[in-house]
């Protein structure tokens, strides 16, 4: 039923795999109406396929099941980071990646895990496969725009005005559109992990 190279449709819709069917209907409704062929300005056939295709098989109870176990036999351990895919450092746009990439994990972080939303920048520096020291200037340029915020243990969260940032601007940053879609999202069994040790990761920043 699955290819070798199977999609992960949870990414895809950006929900956990624990997602309720209640959160998977509604985001798929939401994804969907953006997304459709016939709506001006965001539709894009191919993704809209791929979220039918998505919400087809996780909003069965069976299907869900079989391609869970399926994901879970097919998934690998450890991601590449994201700066195996996105250029960190270019005198220009190295600089504006960085920030898009540590707001886009905050973003994930804050939607996926509510409870706790909160991102060590060990974490953030393991995700994006960058040494820290080169995020001080953009996490503390996040934190002056208002975009992230730090907490007294010195993680970092993503803020209504980042999360505003994000969600406007996505359309119109091919690159932010392209973290989001594939390349923030920390796998779940990573987050479990730095959960008993350290704590979560969040967007576009520079900055202690």
């Amino acid at each position: 039923m699955f290819e070798t190279e199977i999609p992960d449709y949870y990414e895809l819709l950006e929900i956990s795999p624990q997602a309720t069917q209640e959160t998977i209907h509604r985001v798929y409704r939401y994804m969907a109406a953006r997304d459709r062929p016939d709506n001006v300005g965001t539709g894009n056939l191919e993704k809209f396929t791929q979220l039918t295709l998505a919400y087809k098989v996780l909003s069965d109870p069976n299907g869900r099941s079989e391609y869970d176990a399926q994901r879970a036999m097919r998934q690998p351990s450890n991601r590449n980071p994201m700066s195996s895919t996105v250029d960190f450092m270019d005198r220009v746009e190295g600089d504006l990646n960085r920030r898009l990439a540590v707001l886009s994990i905050l973003y994930y972080r804050r939607r996926l895990y509510p409870s706790s939303p909160e991102v060590s920048l060990a974490e953030i520096e393991h995700r994006m496969g960058f040494p820290r020291d080169y995020l001080d200037f953009t996490t503390w340029y996040l934190t002056k725009k208002g975009f992230i915020t730090r907490a007294d243990n010195s993680d970092f969260t993503v803020t209504i005005e980042g999360v505003d940032f994000i969600e406007t601007q996505r359309a119109t940053i091919p690159m932010l559109d392209k973290l989001l879609t594939s390349g923030s999202r920390t796998d779940d069994n990573e987050v479990c992990d730095h959960l008993l040790t350290s704590e979560p990761s969040s967007p576009h920043s520079s900055g202690d």
